[in-house]
């Protein structure tokens, strides 16, 4: 993968993060902890991915 594809990558999933983190805080604040546990689960994916991207882009 090119540098720019991984910024992509990681500008796109930082912007998937933020959203997701509204998400969460909209779903606390009405009470469904199912789906606040799945999305909070979500965000600990995308973080390690995240790192993934990062340590990729780092070793070009």
């Amino acid at each position: 993968m090119t540098k720019s594809e991984l910024e992509a990558q990681i500008a796109e999933l930082k912007n998937d993060y933020i959203r997701l983190q509204g998400d969460v805080e909209k779903l606390e604040s009405t009470g469904h902890e199912a789906m606040v546990e799945k999305a909070e689960q979500r965000l600990a994916d995308m973080e390690e991915r995240l790192s993934e991207l990062n340590k990729q882009l780092a070793a070009l």
